[in-house]
């Protein structure tokens, strides 16, 4: 079974961050009623949950199979891979221009 369609509200919605913001962060659960009826929990996010939105949804993009999670992780910018090296590109830019 999914888990239930995920969404975010960003931080213009004063209204419900300020009071809700610090009970949800003591660990605790607000309960959301509408006429006495309760219709949503806010609480603090589930262990394992990515602290930014952004990666939120990536995972649920992942999980849902819209994108593949990549093979290999790697740390920084991939090597360098130099084509050629600067003498015989020189010699190349040379030989180029002297045929104009």
């Amino acid at each position: 079974m999914s888990p239930p369609p995920m969404r975010s509200w960003a931080k213009e919605s004063a209204f419900l961050s300020d009071p809700v913001q610090p009970v949800a962060e003591s660990g605790e659960t607000v309960l959301v009623t509408d006429r006495d009826r309760v219709v949503a929990e806010l609480g603090p996010p589930r262990p394992g949950r990515a602290p930014l939105v952004a990666d939120a949804l990536l995972a649920k993009a992942v999980r849902e199979g819209w994108i593949s999670a990549p093979l290999m992780v790697s740390e920084g910018p991939p090597p360098r891979q130099p084509v050629t090296n600067w003498s015989e590109l020189s010699r190349e830019l040379e030989k180029d221009r002297d045929g104009r």
